[in-house]
């Protein structure tokens, strides 16, 4: 794909996230060999690279990530950030406008449902990639 081969940022962020991803699953050995063979060599020609593989290969020191001082790469809003970066480069390659308006309503969406958790029971998105709604807890 010619947009990951002109933004190396945005490929070693995809790369990253599949990290995140092998993390998240469990898949310790996958996650490893991974992170040797593909984003280690990257991190070698990029400071800052390097030093986002340091932060994202930390997670596997920790099997309760609710006390990782890097629990955040977990969070939704961590995928979220990928898929607006690789949107921004896919607009900005077909010349339409940066900023897509998808990425911002979910995180409105995220916002207005972390107001509301407190203040009531209401059917809340759970899963954003099926936007189905989900009873709440009685």
């Amino acid at each position: 794909m010619q947009i990951l081969d002109t933004n190396p940022q945005l490929f070693f962020h995809l790369q990253q996230q599949r990290l995140i991803e092998l993390i998240r699953n469990g898949k310790v050995d996958e996650a490893l060999e991974f992170a040797q063979e593909e984003l280690a060599p990257r991190g070698e020609e990029n400071q800052s690279f390097l030093e986002e593989l340091e932060k994202t290969v930390a997670l596997l020191a920790f099997e309760d990530f609710s006390n990782c001082p890097v629990g955040e790469l977990l969070d939704i809003s961590q995928r979220l950030k990928t898929a607006s970066e690789v949107n921004a480069a896919i607009l900005t390659s077909q010349s339409h406008e940066k900023d897509p308006k998808l990425p911002s309503l979910l995180k409105m969406l995220i916002w207005a449902q972390n107001q509301l958790d407190d203040k009531a029971a209401y059917p809340r998105i759970n899963d954003l990639s099926t936007a189905r709604l989900e009873d709440p807890a009685v």
